[in-house]
């Protein structure tokens, strides 16, 4: 039910509570349970590049991206590559190059910033892609993705990229877990950034029921 459309595109996953919640405590993990555990390892396994803004590595305190032995079985039997590649989006290249989604990656990671931007560090850790001058120029940044080979991408936010995303139209689809809990004020939406000058509008591919979560997907 994850498998992903034969065409290039890029996929978000996040998880929510009822009441539209992105974190709790400032952290996704008190939102997830079982089922979209589940999901979250699924669609790792399905992309070619896993997609991810700067700030949440740090928030999340984002480990290397490796897949249990099984699933990469599964994807080299399908021809794809062991492991997907970790992208990271940081304008300011302000990541630590010991951070160990970065240091202990099993494959060579790629670092998404602006022309202005010194890599410093990072460039002997990661391959460093610019685009843009003052601002990631998103759209031309998933097509040098595209260039690379990386079909498939998945993103897993933070809010702000998956805003960005959404205003530079590259968002083909959202999954979703809806979690039984009402959070209440304070912890930001699933995105963030300025307005979009209009709604994009997602068709509904699927609902799940699992422990009271709602597992959605959505997509162009």
């Amino acid at each position: 039910m994850y498998a992903p459309p034969p065409e290039p595109s890029l996929r978000v996953n996040f998880v929510s509570s009822l009441d539209g919640a992105g974190t709790l405590g400032g952290k996704s993990a008190g939102l997830s349970g079982p089922e979209d555990k589940r999901v979250f390892g699924i669609l790792r396994m399905r992309c070619d590049a896993l997609l991810v803004g700067a700030g949440t590595v740090r928030e999340e305190g984002y480990h290397a991206v490796r897949l249990d032995q099984q699933r990469r079985q599964w994807r080299l039997a399908l021809g794809m590559s062991e492991f997907p590649t970790l992208v990271i989006v940081s304008g300011r290249c302000d990541l630590d190059p010991a951070q160990p989604a970065l240091a202990d990656a099993p494959v060579r990671p790629i670092i998404l910033t602006r022309a202005q931007a010194e890599p410093g560090a990072l460039g002997e850790v990661a391959d460093v892609i610019r685009a843009g001058d003052e601002h990631v120029d998103l759209v031309a940044a998933v097509g040098q993705l595209r260039e690379r080979g990386f079909a498939q991408i998945l993103s897993e936010g933070g809010p702000t990229l998956f805003g960005s995303l959404t205003a530079a139209g590259l968002v083909d689809e959202l999954c979703l877990t809806v979690s039984p809990l009402l959070a209440g004020p304070g912890a930001g939406r699933i995105t963030a950034g300025p307005e979009l000058p209009a709604p994009a509008n997602l068709t509904l591919r699927h609902a799940l029921l699992a422990d009271g979560q709602l597992l959605l997907r959505y997509g162009r």
